[in-house]
């Protein structure tokens, strides 16, 4: 017999499990199904509903490649459109006053991922630290990410970021409800991890989301993820062709084909941009002039962003995981070159020099990460910083066994000690041959000082701010260290690099 909780939202009842540590309520719906009429719209507010609704269980992944929705060896989630939902995980012990709120925004190249995977839960991380934590699913490539504004109709219009304004839906649901929770809708944490990085600082940019949270935490970020209005018209003439429609008959098409053809579509056509020009990610927010006016890295840089305390950062090795299971990065020399040539003259040597051994594997692996997460995190944290609080920080730890395996610190490996999940079954995994202790102190590192900046807008007192003058990093490793501009030679290599336009 399974233990439950009732809690009542603005729209209805919703039921939840009730746990020893902590409540969970999955799959919450936080707007209206986008189907039909609402397919390619902003996203609509919930009918509400009598009665109890069920979130004992989790629902649909957005429409995505089966392999996306991949939540265990052999088990996948079932995907679809009507996947505007969310969960909540709150601890089941009494508190005596409202508790801060982090909600995240998953990645998955704004392609793929889903918020059920059991590491997202924050089971561990609400119960350590006494928070609640939101976990959301929102609208992935063609259908989130992909402007087909040019062939709607007066009579039924597709708009543009539709994943953007499903997130900034989510974060209005928890202002409206997450007291309910136990929550405070006043003390709102975002954080995210690689494509939710970047929307965690899309959000920063985007003028709906003003007030909605007041600190944000950005987990390797590809920070000038952003396409002008005229390359997101040329993608989705791209997508179109893909589609076997024209432009005469795309409006019929895109109303009509089953969701999986214009999920394949859209792949198709982001995997030949980046044959064409390496590291160049296309179904990403599109700086429409409207929802989104300018690109979030220029607001940042300028100050016209939302100026809350901000924590940001890469890992070391953030190019090892693609190299060997998902290569749409520049991590060869060829690609690199490729992709720096259309960047500037002579880019390539200088960036070269910065990196030993270039261009052999290891190398051009290493700069190939750093090009895409760690350069255009220095512009972000380096423009925040001039407007708000900015804490910057390194992921370093790497067990023996991923070191051995030649991964190191690579991408998403920082989820683990983040999430509270270095006894968990995949944990004990990876220190299998060594490293539980480092496992375990470098997830208190994370864990402390991310609880104590959703409490209080600051991390630990022994994190120092980053300014440009000294560029105070924490160095995430054990034993953790602050480090003033570490691979200082390498960031100067990076400066004035940016990735160009596909027109």
């Amino acid at each position: 017999m399974v233990a439950t909780i009732d809690i009542t939202t603005m729209d209805g009842a919703v039921r939840g499990r009730l746990g020893r540590r902590v409540s969970r309520w999955r799959s919450i719906p936080y707007a209206a199904p986008p189907v039909g009429e609402l397919r390619f719209r902003a996203p609509q507010p919930v009918h509400p509903w009598s009665g109890v609704h069920d979130a004992t269980e989790f629902g649909l992944a957005a429409v995505q490649r089966r392999q996306g929705a991949r939540t265990g060896a052999r088990s996948y989630q079932p995907t679809g459109e009507d996947a505007l939902t969310l969960n909540v995980t709150a601890p089941v012990a009494p508190a005596s006053a409202l508790r801060p709120v982090l909600v995240f925004i998953h990645g998955g190249g704004y392609l793929f991922g889903t918020s059920s995977l059991s590491l997202y839960s924050g089971a561990g991380l609400a119960a350590y630290g006494d928070v609640i934590v939101v976990s959301m699913n929102y609208r992935l490539g063609g259908f989130g990410y992909v402007d087909f504004g040019e062939f709607g109709t007066a009579e039924q219009p597709f708009e543009s970021n539709l994943g953007l304004r499903d997130q900034v839906a989510a974060l209005e649901w928890v202002r409206a409800n997450i007291a309910a929770f136990g929550g405070d809708p006043g003390n709102v944490t975002i954080f995210g991890e690689s494509a939710g990085a970047n929307a965690v600082l899309t959000l920063l940019a985007t003028p709906a989301a003003k007030g909605l949270f007041h600190q944000a935490i950005s987990q390797s970020a590809p920070a000038d993820w952003s396409l002008t209005a005229d390359d997101a018209r040329a993608f989705a003439h791209r997508c179109v062709e893909r589609l076997g429609a024209t432009p005469d008959t795309a409006a019929a098409v895109l109303r009509t084909a089953p969701g999986k053809e214009i999920g394949r579509a859209v792949d198709r056509a982001v995997g030949a941009v980046l044959r064409e020009h390496p590291g160049r990610f296309t179904a990403v927010p599109v700086v429409d002039g409207d929802y989104l006016p300018r690109a979030p890295l220029e607001a940042i840089i300028d100050g016209t962003a939302h100026s809350v305390p901000l924590i940001i950062g890469t890992n070391r090795d953030e190019g090892t995981l693609f190299s060997r299971f998902e290569d749409s990065l520049p991590t060869t020399a060829d690609r690199l070159r490729k992709a720096l040539a259309r960047s500037g003259e002579n880019l390539e040597s200088r960036v070269a020099a910065a990196y030993p051994g270039y261009p052999e594997a290891k190398a051009a692996v290493r700069a190939g990460g750093d090009y895409v997460f760690w350069r255009s995190s220095l512009l972000a944290m380096e423009g925040h910083s001039r407007h708000a609080p900015t804490y910057a920080y390194r992921y370093d730890f790497a067990p023996r066994a991923l070191r051995l395996a030649g991964f190191g610190a690579t991408h998403a490996s920082d989820l683990i000690p983040v999430f509270g999940a270095a006894d968990s079954p995949f944990g004990r995994v990876v220190t299998a041959i060594g490293g539980r202790g480092g496992l375990r102190a470098v997830q208190s590192q994370f864990q402390d000082n991310w609880l104590a900046f959703a409490r209080t807008g600051s991390p630990l007192a022994s994190w120092t701010r980053y300014t440009e003058t000294r560029r105070s990093t924490l160095i995430i490793d054990a034993p953790t260290r602050l480090e003033d501009d570490p691979d200082r030679a390498k960031r100067l290599a990076w400066q004035g690099v940016r990735v160009a336009s596909l027109t």
